[in-house]
């Protein structure tokens, strides 16, 4: 889902920035340094998770797992997620430092509404299932929809590609909603306390 660079307009790219770093700097003044090393580790679940990539026009798909990055992290998911494409644009050329802003709010975004998701309080076991679905599902279709209404927005040339876009990563929901439910019933099994200390 990296946009790369030259392919956005410039008042798209420096509005994608300002609130990017603006909710960054928030969610780095909330951070304690005990929380650190879990961002980190978040923060290489995503590098890992999307180093795979098929190109798609002017993007990319591949598993994002913004979901689960999200219901942990809460808002420090823009700091675990901004650091991984930074580095992923600086080493490997997906995406780009251009785009960076608004390829980390297009991602970042919708992982903090998986940790909405995330909150929400279920008795039902089933219930409780599909929600951690939910949350990785909505995540990733989210951040494929901003992704193309980034691109349709830059212009009439990109809607098509916008389209593409955004029909492509449909498998990407399903596949990331099941990844999403059984990482978060493992760690609450063999970890729960992680579940609650970000909180």
């Amino acid at each position: 889902m990296h946009i790369s660079e030259g392919v956005l307009r410039p008042e798209i790219l420096i509005g994608g920035a300002i609130v990017t770093i603006a909710i960054s700097a928030y969610a780095l003044k909330k951070l304690k340094n005990e929380e650190i090393p879990l961002v980190a580790v978040f923060s290489a679940l995503f590098f890992v998770g999307s180093f795979i990539h098929i190109p798609i026009g002017p993007a990319s798909i591949h598993l994002v797992l913004n979901g689960i990055i999200g219901a942990i992290l809460g808002v420090r998911a823009f700091i675990a997620i901004g650091i991984a494409l930074l580095i992923q644009g600086l080493l490997f050329g997906y995406g780009g430092v251009s785009t960076l802003g608004i390829n980390t709010f297009n991602m970042a975004l919708p992982a903090l509404l998986a940790y909405y998701i995330f909150s929400i309080q279920v008795k039902n076991q089933v219930l409780e299932k599909i929600k951690y679905f939910c949350v990785g599902f909505i995540a990733v279709g989210l951040s494929a929809l901003m992704l193309s209404l980034t691109l349709a927005l830059n212009g009439d040339s990109l809607v098509e590609a916008a389209k593409i876009s955004f029909l492509s990563n449909i498998p990407i929901m399903f596949i990331e909603g099941f990844i999403t439910m059984f990482a978060i019933l493992f760690l609450k099994k063999v970890y729960p306390k992680i579940i609650e200390e970000l909180k």
